[in-house]
């Protein structure tokens, strides 16, 4: 074992990462998600592409072989949601102060990408097979696409049990494409097998990828703020600043960040500049209340700032980083230290 993952060290990462009193309850690392669950998903998904694959290319269905592409990223998906989860545990480090969490939020992002590739592919064999109509044996279709639906459904209610993690909505969003897609092969399978034109076959797999593209682009626009650390959906910027500027004690606000660390869980860092370093302790108290009141968020890292005469000129003072320390000034030389 390694110095950098002695016991010793992870302790003292974990003390150096910790929340005190007062402080959010956020400890940085992803919630727990069930192994079992993701793992039975991951065997089913993959074992019944590979089922479709060859039900596809034996009966010439379009829709069934989309279906087996889609099915087996999305068991690509679901390993990645384990692995990431199980990573994203681990909390914060040496290498990671703030935790493992966004392993979850890149994957599920990647999974996004991945999505729009298939998807693509399936687009472009689809408008070569309305212009080039194959013969489909609609009954192996409706076959193999009922099994797949049963497959599909047992996957989604296990995964639908867990709607808090981004991971494994994203997962559920690739297995409710897969579900779209069986349906969409059995229609077509019966439409072709009751003597329907063949061409249903692409037409149903183009409807297909434009309600896949829905859903994952869904899944984009809940992932790219967190990697961009852009200020959380529903929050003003300047308002969280208003909020704290109007703080009795409180001079101005400026150095402000407000992002959203994880999925659920944000934060806020500022420098404040306060009339008297005496006052801080009911300033941090206070703005910490307006802004849980205000914007529900906890994660608060303020830095303290005063004029060494009170007035306003003078050399600024404050604490040498961001904290919520209750700070005193040596009437000597003006010194912050911590109290």
């Amino acid at each position: 074992m390694s110095e950098e993952n002695s016991p010793e060290v992870i302790a003292k990462d974990r003390a150096l990462s910790s929340h005190g009193k007062g402080d959010s309850l956020y400890n940085h690392a992803a919630r727990q998600v069930k192994s079992s669950v993701l793992g039975l998903a991951v065997v089913l998904t993959l074992g019944f592409s590979a089922v479709e694959l060859i039900g596809g290319l034996m009966s010439g269905s379009l829709a069934l072989i989309g279906d087996a592409g889609h099915m087996a990223t999305d068991s690509a998906s679901l390993l990645f949601a384990l692995v990431a989860n199980w990573l994203a545990r681990e909390g914060a480090d040496s290498h990671h102060s703030f935790g493992h969490a966004r392993i979850e939020v890149l994957a599920a992002f990647i999974n996004a990408l991945v999505m729009f590739l298939v998807i693509g592919w399936i687009c472009y064999e689809a408008v070569d097979r309305l212009a080039h109509p194959t013969e489909v044996s609609g009954a192996s279709v409706m076959l193999i696409a009922a099994i797949g639906m049963v497959v599909n459904v047992g996957v989604a209610l296990s995964l639908s049990r867990d709607r808090e993690n981004v991971n494994t909505r994203a997962a559920l969003v690739h297995v409710m494409g897969d579900l779209l897609g069986s349906v969409a092969a059995i229609v077509s399978g019966a439409v072709i097998y009751f003597g329907g034109p063949t061409i249903v076959d692409p037409i149903l797999s183009l409807l297909i990828c434009a309600l896949v593209a829905h859903a994952a682009w869904g899944v984009l626009k809940e992932t790219t703020p967190v990697l961009l650390d852009a200020v959380p959906e529903g929050i003003r910027y300047d308002e969280v600043g208003e909020v704290i500027a109007k703080t009795p004690g409180v001079l101005s606000v400026h150095d402000l960040h407000v992002w959203i660390m994880s999925p659920g869980q944000n934060a806020i860092s500022a420098h404040v500049y306060i009339e008297s370093h005496r006052h801080w302790p009911r300033i941090l108290n206070a703005i910490r209340t307006h802004v849980k009141e205000h914007f529900n968020i906890d994660h608060v890292s303020l830095q303290p700032e005063w004029n060494r005469g009170g007035g306003a000129s003078g050399k600024v003072h404050g604490c040498a980083g961001a904290c919520s320390c209750t700070c005193t000034t040596d009437p000597q030389d003006g010194q912050s230290t911590k109290a």
